[in-house]
């Protein structure tokens, strides 16, 4: 469903009319034929969006999933990872006035799913191996509510074998392949803007690497909370739901297996990425934290990766303690991955009337630990308790 792998464009053109029709068609015809596996899926995955096309929108493409194409197609990030990723293709389709064309399906990183959809077998095809380690991307995000903001369609829909079609006609005026053009140059050069498709190969690394550069203020910046406020319309119910039911409450979502992670440096010494994450998350340590934000007797729900079962019991001496696992009854005839349960989760915790995060992400959050979210080059030696502080 990709792309062939696109080459960068002079500033001249070099391609013959006839060889840059030739080459439409040939995509046109490879995308038509090779999506048999996304058309047979699209019946349920798209569900009941469908946008009409009148022929006046215009469409930017940046692959079939999300960081691919590029040398990471076979690895797959966390949710995390995958939104900014999202977000920053969504971006450009913004401040380039185009409709985005999203990848019906989500990679599961194996790491952040424990609910048993992922299913591996050495005597099945790369597509197949996909297709179980993904979800659809419908039963993620709502695209009708995306769309009021960034118009979107899937890539298993029928609208974009349409658009595909229609490149094919238009001839030179169909599509073109861009590397390494930056946003402003496809608005207006008129060479890129009067394309029905543009096919954007996006960073060899990561989609989200496109947009690093924050200080350019030609970019349309979508708030972080944009994807997490526009969840699947069933996981919002659910969260409603359970919102109702916990009334008044407050929240701390607690980051733990997947970030605690040490190594031993060449003589033999302990070290880590977060060296107070440990400590700071554990239960003794999050009542002395929150106590000044969270007065006793409050409802607390708790969102966390950690699986020690009762590991966050010592909080009930001055809290009452909620998790997603008492709203089974909710939640379980929908939850089919990790995703959708953080999805879900997230919701809940946006409602809290105070919302502890576990790493501080901005002047005005609340967070459990000062360790920064981000380090990638300072190991330090672990801390574990208050007397170890500074030495």
């Amino acid at each position: 469903m990709a792309f062939h792998r696109p080459t960068k464009l002079k500033p001249k053109p070099r391609s013959p009319i006839l060889f840059l029709t030739l080459a439409i068609a040939a995509i046109a015809l490879f995308f038509l034929f090779s999506n048999g596996f996304s058309l047979s899926s699209s019946s349920t995955s798209s569900r009941a969006f469908e946008r009409i096309h009148t022929g006046q929108e215009k469409y930017l493409y940046w692959g079939n999933r999300i960081d691919c194409p590029g040398k990471h197609c076979d690895s797959c990030e966390g949710l995390g990872h995958q939104e900014s990723s999202l977000r920053c293709a969504l971006e450009e389709a913004m401040f380039l006035q185009r409709t985005f064309v999203m990848p019906s399906r989500m990679c599961i990183s194996p790491i952040h799913n424990k609910k048993g959809i992922l299913h591996h077998s050495d005597n099945v095809s790369s597509e197949e191996r996909w297709a179980a380690s993904s979800c659809a991307m419908d039963s993620l995000y709502d695209m009708d509510f995306i769309s009021d903001t960034v118009p979107v369609i899937l890539d298993n829909s029928k609208l974009w074998h349409q658009v595909l079609s229609t490149s094919m006609k238009l001839g030179d005026r169909g599509v073109a392949h861009v590397e390494g053009v930056n946003r402003v140059d496809l608005k207006e050069n008129s060479r890129y803007s009067n394309l029905l498709l543009i096919n954007r190969t996006a960073s060899p690394l990561s989609w989200f690497m496109e947009c690093k550069d924050r200080n350019n203020r030609t970019a349309i910046m979508l708030p972080y909370s944009f994807l997490p406020s526009r969840a699947a319309k069933e996981l919002r119910d659910a969260a409603d739901k359970i919102k109702a039911l916990l009334g008044d409450y407050d929240a701390i979502h607690v980051r733990r297996g997947d970030k605690i992670k040490n190594r031993k440096d060449r003589f033999g010494v302990e070290r880590s990425l977060h060296p107070h994450l440990d400590r700071d998350t554990h239960p003794e340590f999050i009542l002395c934290r929150i106590k000044k934000w969270v007065p006793p007797g409050r409802t607390i729900f708790i969102a966390s990766n950690e699986r020690t079962p009762g590991f966050f019991s010592p909080l009930s001496v001055r809290y009452k303690l909620a998790y997603s696992s008492n709203y089974s009854r909710i939640l379980d005839p929908l939850i089919e991955n990790n995703y959708q349960l953080f999805i879900a989760e997230r919701l809940i915790m946006m409602g809290a009337k105070t919302f502890i995060k576990t790493f501080k992400e901005d002047e005005t959050s609340l967070s459990l630990t000062d360790d920064p979210k981000k380090n990638t080059k300072s190991w330090q030696i672990p801390v574990y308790t208050l007397d170890e502080e500074g030495r």
